[in-house]
């Protein structure tokens, strides 16, 4: 089985990305290696922080940050998801299942040797960044959490509408990207930028991926990720080092919001967690630079 690769020419000039891509390899046992793509922006010494991405989305929605904090003295790396943005894509939507994103995204770090470094996590970067960080504690040193949460199969007030959510986009002929990043900010885009979050997907049989997502969230009982999921969640008890939320002010006392995390989690004591104004679900689109002034002050910190 041969995975599907988005043509080079498609990323030519997108609207403020400079960034030069950067490749390597994962083991896999239906495919036998996929080829994944990250952005490695900074000096090669310096601190670490890595972007993790969100649903609909590849690593181009960094690209306001990455300059900011690669210009404040960082080392910045954004990988694109297995099925994502530069990455490989694979042809049944039933090749991707949660944890083999797991196992891609945690080889992918170990790969690059990756030891304290700082998870900025948003959406599904905290649904897989958060049982990598339980799992392989040493990866990261602090974390920062973003509208996001550990999904463990237990029922929640927000299932409903995301079961709700989940049965529009997947009704649609055409699965958008470019489209539900529109929907779900506050701004509007320019045209330009919603091409760009279409730019991976020439056709839809590169959008599996993004099509399966939203099947392989642990919202059930039978979920295969549930016992790991469920296991991390009780490691991030005892997970003291520093951790900060960043969510839309609109997910306050919500399903959504950050409560249950600041609870649970003994590294969110005294931090500066903030609930950030004028800003709809893609929170990063809607406030990159104050999501930078945020994340650097946390940097800072002891």
């Amino acid at each position: 089985m041969q995975a599907l690769r988005t043509p080079d020419e498609r990323f030519s000039n997108l609207l403020d990305y400079p960034f030069s891509a950067h490749y390597l390899h994962v083991a896999d046992e239906r495919y036998g290696e996929l080829r994944m793509h990250y952005i490695d922006e900074g000096p090669r010494d310096a601190q670490v922080i890595v972007l993790y991405p969100s649903q609909g989305a590849w690593v181009y929605m960094y690209r306001h940050m990455i300059t900011v904090l690669v210009a404040a003295g960082y080392r910045v790396i954004a990988p694109d998801y297995i099925g994502f943005g530069r990455s490989d894509k694979l042809r049944q939507e039933e090749d991707y299942e949660f944890n083999r994103h797991i196992e891609w995204n945690t080889s992918f770090l170990q790969q690059l040797n990756i030891s304290n470094a700082i998870g900025f996590m948003f959406d599904w970067g905290g649904f897989f960044g958060l049982r990598i960080a339980a799992e392989n504690p040493e990866i990261f040193s602090k974390l920062v959490l973003l509208n996001t949460q550990l999904p463990t199969g237990e029922a929640s007030a927000g299932h409903a509408w995301f079961i709700k959510w989940r049965e529009v986009q997947l009704s649609l002929p055409v699965f958008p990207q470019g489209e539900m990043v529109q929907e779900g900010t506050v701004k509007t885009l320019p045209a330009e930028t919603v091409a760009a979050y279409d730019a991976p997907y020439p056709d839809q049989s590169y959008r599996t991926g993004p099509r399966r997502f939203p099947m392989i969230l642990p919202i059930s009982h039978d979920s295969p990720a549930r016992p790991a999921n469920l296991a991390a969640w009780d490691a991030l008890a005892n997970w003291n080092k520093p951790v900060l939320t960043l969510f839309s002010k609109q997910f306050e006392g919500s399903a959504m919001g950050p409560g249950e995390l600041i609870k649970h989690i003994p590294g969110c004591k005294g931090q500066a967690h903030a609930l950030v104004d004028k800003a709809n679900f893609y929170i990063v689109e809607d406030q990159s630079l104050t999501l930078c002034g945020h994340l650097l002050t946390f940097a800072g910190s002891d």
